[in-house]
């Protein structure tokens, strides 16, 4: 599978959409230099391809490449996060 391309709302969600349904991962700043990772959404007919994955990587890298600090209360993020990915 092609890697779907991952669109950004700054402020507000990272986000993809694949055969006209959206997968998303909402977060909020907290401060300047924070990032709470709130919430994963994945459709049912999209679950079990790893596209929330996906969405939680590339938050990640783009947390990373800022410089800033996450807050990882979405459970899903704090698992990808646990796993050292």
């Amino acid at each position: 599978m092609t890697e779907p391309t991952i669109d950004h709302d700054l402020g507000r969600r990272f986000w993809l959409e694949v055969n006209g349904e959206v997968a998303y991962l909402a977060y909020r700043f907290v401060d300047e230099t924070t990032v709470d990772y709130a919430s994963t959404w994945t459709p049912h007919v999209l679950r079990g391809r790893g596209i929330a994955t996906h969405l939680a990587l590339h938050a990640l890298a783009w947390a990373r490449a800022e410089g800033l600090t996450v807050i990882p209360s979405c459970w899903f993020v704090r698992k990808v996060m646990d796993a050292g990915r």
